[in-house]
């Protein structure tokens, strides 16, 4: 499932990164490459030395964990510490797949990676080209967001991003480890909460929602892991 999260970040969160991000120094994207992916990567990161990370992880994350959407479509179990890359003149990242198994910089912790979101910072009318491709059994779908919004992915799928020609485009990406790692299960239970909040908003707590809120919850019980 592809979802468009939108307005992640308030206003005053996406002015505090944007400052933050003016003037970073980037890296070789290279530098967290894998095998594969490093024969097809061309873009800069924030190094994991830069003084700003910590706060720039601790505003992605925490806008991530009380947005509602995310939550219901990633049902995140462990969130890894987001990453920052930077496209231009020309940069890009060819089709490759997400490493199944990250551990975050300085950390012991293995986390499997189900759902890959990327967040904007810059608009799409500040640059051209880059956008994200991602190809799944239905087909192939494009995102190139407004800042602040984020798109959600599973990390199973093949994806790449387009060459950026003129201006630059600064993102965040991240991984999430899912309590359900099946997309398709991930899928049906969205699908199913998103459909129990319209019927509560125009039907309020009836007897059929309540027992429609049971099977979503049975459901997730059922497939969870922690």
């Amino acid at each position: 499932m592809m979802l468009h999260v939108p307005e992640v970040l308030t206003p005053a969160e996406l002015a505090e990164c944007r400052q933050l991000l003016a003037s970073a120094q980037w890296q070789d994207g290279l530098a967290t490459a894998g095998t594969q992916a490093a024969c097809v990567k061309r873009n800069r990161q924030l190094p994991e030395n830069t003084p700003t990370i910590a706060r720039l992880r601790e505003i992605v994350t925490a806008a991530l964990v009380r947005n509602p959407l995310f939550f219901s479509a990633a049902l995140p179990n462990r969130i890894l510490p987001p990453y920052f890359n930077r496209y231009e003149g020309g940069e890009h990242y060819g089709n490759h797949v997400d490493n199944a198994i990250r551990r975050a910089w300085g950390s012991p912790l293995n986390y499997r990676t189900d759902v890959s979101t990327t967040l904007f910072f810059t608009d799409p009318d500040d640059y051209e080209g880059g956008e994200l491709i991602v190809e799944d059994a239905y087909g192939t779908h494009e995102a190139r967001l407004p800042a602040g919004d984020a798109i959600v992915y599973p990390s199973t799928t093949l994806h790449h991003v387009e060459p950026v020609t003129a201006g630059a485009r600064v993102c965040s990406f991240l991984w999430t480890q899912s309590m359900v790692r099946d997309d398709w299960k991930r899928h049906m239970l969205f699908d199913l909460d998103t459909n129990i909040q319209l019927l509560r908003a125009n039907l309020g707590d009836t007897a059929e929602t309540v027992a429609l809120t049971s099977h979503y919850h049975n459901l997730l019980r059922l497939w969870a892991e922690t």
